[in-house]
């Protein structure tokens, strides 16, 4: 088993290996007072898959446990699912002392995360990501969110988890299409930080090595958010590809187009942008549409460049003078750049 340690405001651990989910109930049982209730938060796409499979190891390890199930799909992470899963847990008497356990993807993780995040203004929750996307990158680093007509993840708040585990084996029940979207923020980690992290995308199977590549994707977010949990500095780096990718979201009002469809689209856009600015090293345009493609991710999308700028500047990365973008000058080396609204507009028009 594979363990990354993160040091942020309170400090955890992040474990992956295969087969983890059947022992999961032993493993939170090292961090949680054994008076407390849990309340397992899923979606009824992956309670199908975990659900009773989760609820079994919490009762052999003697955690007495309810489940809440909500309909999978970025529709539902709002305030409607919010509320409703405040009055199940008040409904059950869950206390301060008690903790919620996200069992899905990001929309639940997110959810789930910002419940416990708010109820009786903050209890414990532990993390089991069954996506791509969510092992790699939004279960590590505390962000917690819903989204609201506005844009999305406009409401939320830091809550980091008590533990993470991450069981790979959750990752085969996953439809080509949808290992596919999250391999976008994978392969955002290697653009932004790592080169080898890139190599080992571009030339192995990913399969074969998939323990290895969530270990070093959560050590790769683990490492920003220890350097700046709350957002003010490295940790902007996180949001390469996604200022375009919440626009492209919002304009197909998040039916449309996928989280990781947007986030490659976005990706790959203001590279070839920064190439031809002079601001991105010539060829990595290419060399990251090649890995994008090669991971059945999109280059492009016909949605209107102007319409994308506009609702861009909704996005919570738009500041009262400015708007912060990040590019990456090459493969590994990423920086964010303030620019003006006016610059922004000037850019995203180039």
């Amino acid at each position: 088993m594979e363990k990354v340690v993160i040091n942020a405001s309170t400090s955890y651990e992040i474990l992956l290996d295969k087969g983890l989910l059947d022992v999961s109930g032993e493993l939170i049982s090292r961090v949680i007072k054994p008076t407390a209730k849990a309340c397992v938060v899923t979606d009824d796409n992956v309670d199908k898959y975990y659900g009773e499979r989760l609820m079994k190891s919490l009762d052999k390890a003697d955690i007495k446990a309810k489940k809440f199930v909500f309909p999978h799909g970025e529709a539902s992470k709002n305030h409607s699912t919010l509320l409703n899963i405040y009055d199940f847990l008040a409904e059950n008497g869950y206390t301060r002392s008690d903790f919620i356990v996200a069992l899905g993807g990001g929309v639940v993780g997110d959810t789930a995360g910002y419940a416990a995040a708010t109820y009786m203004r903050g209890i414990e929750f532990v993390q089991i990501p069954t996506t791509v996307v969510s092992q790699a990158d939004s279960s590590v680093g505390g962000k917690t969110a819903v989204n609201i007509n506005s844009g999305k993840n406009l409401v939320g708040a830091f809550h980091q988890p008590k533990l993470v585990i991450c069981d790979t084996d959750t990752l085969k029940t996953l439809t080509p299409e949808f290992f596919s979207d999250g391999m976008a923020e994978v392969i955002k980690h290697g653009m932004i930080k790592s080169p080898e992290l890139f190599e080992i995308l571009s030339s192995g199977d990913i399969n074969d090595n998939i323990v290895d590549i969530m270990r070093r994707n959560v050590s790769i977010k683990g490492q920003v958010v220890e350097n700046d949990e709350r957002e003010k500095g490295e940790r902007m780096l996180l949001n390469f590809g996604h200022t375009l990718a919440h626009a492209l979201e919002k304009y197909y009002n998040y039916t449309g187009i996928t989280h990781g469809n947007a986030v490659a689209v976005g990706m790959s856009v203001f590279t070839h942008i920064a190439e031809r600015r002079g601001m991105c090293k010539k060829g990595v345009g290419d060399k990251l549409d090649a890995l994008l493609t090669k991971c059945g991710l999109p280059i492009n999308d016909s949605a209107p460049l102007d319409k994308l700028y506009e609702l861009s500047l909704r996005d919570k990365k738009h500041l009262s003078d400015g708007m912060n973008i990040v590019i990456c000058s090459g493969i590994g080396k990423s920086e964010v750049i303030k620019m003006s609204v006016e610059e922004y507009k000037e850019f995203i028009n180039s």
